[in-house]
């Protein structure tokens, strides 16, 4: 029994060690690896195509930007310019009405320069629409 008590305690120490060592590597496990590691890169490779996205569309919406401030500058331009023009077709006419008297010329004029007026305010808006269209492009 002297013997035998030891052994017993000594073999029940050596299953608890044996027991707490860890399992091999199973193929499920080394595919669960591999699996989270491809999820890792493509999840960074998405990350970094929509950084890239994200600057080509910065990029289209600045140059878009300063393509709608030209057209916009140049539409300023050709109002100034039918005002302008519209002011000298009104100072026209009045000078006419004066030395003649009539009212049919100012009359006229007023019409010349409402049409002038209507045609720059066109042009206007056109080149401000085919400014949007290349800005929408």
């Amino acid at each position: 029994m002297n013997k035998l008590l030891p052994a017993l305690v000594a073999a029940l120490f050596a299953t608890t060690v044996f027991a707490q060592s860890p399992a091999p590597a199973t193929a499920g496990a080394k595919a669960e690896v591999k699996a989270e590691k491809a999820d890792m890169k493509a999840t960074k490779s998405e990350a970094k195509v929509d950084a890239k996205a994200d600057a080509k569309v910065a990029k289209a919406e600045a140059k878009a930007a300063k393509a709608k401030a030209a057209a916009d500058k140049k539409a300023a331009k050709a109002q100034a310019a039918a005002d302008a023009k519209a002011a000298k077709a009104k100072a026209k006419a009045d000078k006419a009405a004066a030395a003649s008297g009539a009212k049919v010329e100012t009359v006229k004029a007023d019409a010349k320069a409402d049409k002038a007026t209507a045609s720059a305010n066109t042009t206007a808006v056109k080149a401000e629409g085919k400014a949007d269209v290349k800005a929408a492009k």
